[in-house]
């Protein structure tokens, strides 16, 4: 006697799915994994367009000469704003999904970015005070919000054993975002034109963006009215553990595609057609590796990548601070790549470690089968946003540091030394919390259980 085929997901008018079991394999394979892969690719887009706005300042700056009278403490600062309000949005970003839907607020969400994009349109000009760029760079700030509600929404369309290279891929297709607004930039400023042309380029795919999301995207009743998962992620340790660890991974790339630019002007001289030249080669490779970086946490564990890879990490720091202190332009963006690329990696590898914690206390609790992944996937989905947020908040310490830096020393070694001993921080924290063995061999069977599910 054969088994009776999957059926398909209900829906209701508004493009809802009723029914969605991912871990299923005969669903997977006749139905969920195609409509799965469908919400995916486009919401990448609509995150790649938010991640482009969000960053859109540091590409503006290079574009803000003597006659816009701004200092470079002026440019870190205005910088620093942006990434913090793109942090802090991550937060209610993250409860939209639960509260709208995936699908509707990925049309609202990209929609948003409107507002940020036609007010620098507007302002976009000499004589305008810092206080006018600053307001108008803090309404850029709700591009980063994008990435939590997306990676949120994802989460809950693909099964465990798939997440690693679903979430990598959505968030790495978001974040190349950054370094294909500094590539239309550097054609833009190398065809001499302004920064409203940049502007009006994007204003259009913009509109795209949410017409498509409209069209192509579902919604997940499961998803829907469960705000409570993010109050119960809060409540979790773990949550602010790998909050802690993507400070130290996301962290570092948002900062530093912000501050690259920055560091090549003030530093090494660069004019910005120069720099521009170089601030997008690290921000590209660091977006293409972040799904290996999750493809290699499926495979070895996420936490023992994510170890390693800030061991990977804090050794190009170091080189960094000698290139630094040599005044090496070739040996300082060739490490500062490798960095890009470390940080990339390392953020597959963290966010693959999210499901599987979730999944292990879980089964330390005795739950099973689909009692377990619900769990799982419930508290992975939402903790996912506020780590995204927490961790969106070392870019703005990274530009904070450069500016202090640079104030103090005239440089940025002082921020670089600042970073290798956060770096190494994180990792005592990863080894310590995630791939120690216990001491005693009193502890239970359901803890070491856990432990092996997280490595």
């Amino acid at each position: 006697m054969t088994a009776p085929a999957p059926t398909a997901p209900t829906r209701r008018s508004g493009r809802w799915i009723e029914r969605w079991d991912p871990e299923d394999e005969g669903f997977w394979t006749a139905t969920g994994q195609r409509i799965a892969n469908r919400n995916l690719w486009f919401s990448v887009l609509s995150e790649h367009i938010g991640f482009s706005v969000w960053t859109l300042w540091s590409v503006l700056v290079l574009f803000m000469g003597p006659k816009y009278g701004l200092t470079p403490a002026d440019k870190f600062l205005l910088t620093s704003m942006v990434t913090l309000v793109g942090a802090v949005v991550r937060v209610p970003y993250t409860f939209a999904v639960a509260v709208f839907g995936g699908r509707n607020w990925t049309i609202i969400s990209a929609s948003l970015l409107l507002i940020p994009t036609i007010a620098a349109f507007a302002v976009m000009k000499p004589g305008t005070s810092f206080t006018t760029f600053l307001v108008v760079g803090l309404l850029a700030g709700i591009g980063g919000g994008n990435f939590a509600s997306s990676m949120t929404n994802i989460n809950a369309f693909f099964p465990l054993k798939k997440k690693g290279w679903a979430l990598g891929l959505n968030a790495g297709g978001g974040n190349i975002g950054v370094p294909v607004i500094q590539l239309v930039a550097l054609a833009v400023i190398g065809a001499s034109g302004g920064p409203r042309v940049l502007l009006g380029i994007y204003i259009p795919l913009i509109v795209v963006a949410a017409i498509l999301a409209a069209c192509f995207m579902d919604n997940l009743a499961t998803v829907k009215n469960d705000t409570g998962a993010a109050k119960d992620a809060a409540k979790d340790a773990h949550t602010w553990i790998m909050s802690f660890l993507y400070v130290g991974t996301f962290g570092s790339f948002i900062g530093y595609s912000f501050a690259f630019g920055q560091v090549l002007t003030i530093q090494f001289g660069r004019t910005p057609l120069q720099a521009a030249y170089l601030t997008f080669i690290g921000p590209l490779l660091g977006s293409l590796i972040r799904p290996l970086g999750g493809r290699l946490a499926d495979r070895f564990g996420g936490a023992r990548i994510t170890l390693w890879n800030y061991v990977a990490m804090a050794a190009a720091t170091g080189v960094l601070i000698a290139a630094s202190l040599q005044k090496s332009l070739p040996l300082f963006v060739s490490v500062f790549v490798v960095l890009f690329v470390l940080s990339g990696l390392g953020n597959g590898s963290t966010y693959k470690m999210i499901p599987g914690i979730f999944q292990a206390k879980a089964l330390a609790k005795g739950l099973e089968g689909e009692a377990a992944v619900a769990y799982g996937r419930r508290l992975s989905g939402a903790s996912m946003g506020l780590i995204g947020a927490v961790g969106a908040l070392g870019g703005v310490g990274i530009n904070l540091a450069f500016r202090q830096s640079f104030l103090s020393y005239g440089t940025g070694t002082g921020a670089f030394v600042a970073f290798l001993a956060f770096y190494a921080v994180c990792f005592a924290v990863t080894w310590a919390v995630y791939l120690r063995r216990p001491a005693r061999q009193a502890v239970t069977v359901a803890a070491s259980e856990t432990k092996a599910q997280l490595s």
